[in-house]
């Protein structure tokens, strides 16, 4: 066997290897750490904004969540921040975990009148070692600041996109 056939035997048997063990288990705690960041050309303004989580598997599949982020812009020196909670489903796949969910929460910030958001979202883990993953995610947020504007508002809601790193502990 030649040298390129033994090293694509041996990925492909560590990747089904590491499917094995790379899967979250009822009653381990999940953090993650995200981040973003823009600059113009002259680096004369910008923003950046962190997420992070703590999650709790229920089950093997269903995990809760509690998520804070925070974010700055230099165009006037404004923050802003949002506090959310989350159900998600995790789709055991082996190292790849699929997830759908929603969360609700509170944004508040310089730029914008302080309201609540809610919205489904969905995303993948992909474990890169035992209790090591790195995932994007994709939400979509509607805003409301009374229970009862929910249904008005679900169509004028954006995007917001998540990329990080995770550990299971």
């Amino acid at each position: 066997m030649t040298i390129a056939k033994k090293t694509v035997c041996l990925l492909g048997v560590s990747f089904l290897t590491a499917s094995a063990w790379a899967q979250p288990a009822a009653g381990e705690w999940e953090v993650t750490l995200g981040g973003s960041g823009n600059s113009d050309n002259d680096f004369d303004r910008g923003a950046f904004s962190l997420d992070g989580s703590l999650g709790y598997y229920l089950t093997d599949n269903w995990e809760v969540s509690l998520r804070q982020g925070i974010g700055f812009s230099s165009q006037g020196d404004r923050w802003s921040g949002n506090t959310r909670g989350a159900v998600d489903y995790n789709f055991q796949l082996g190292n790849i975990v699929p997830y759908l969910g929603a969360n609700i929460g509170y944004l508040y910030g310089d730029d914008f009148e302080d309201r609540f958001a809610a919205g489904p979202e969905a995303g993948v883990k992909w474990y890169v070692l035992e209790k090591t993953f790195i995932f994007t995610g994709a939400e979509y947020q509607f805003f409301f600041e009374e229970a009862r504007d929910i249904d008005n508002q679900f169509k004028d809601g954006n995007f917001v996109f998540t990329v990080g790193i995770g550990f299971n502990i």
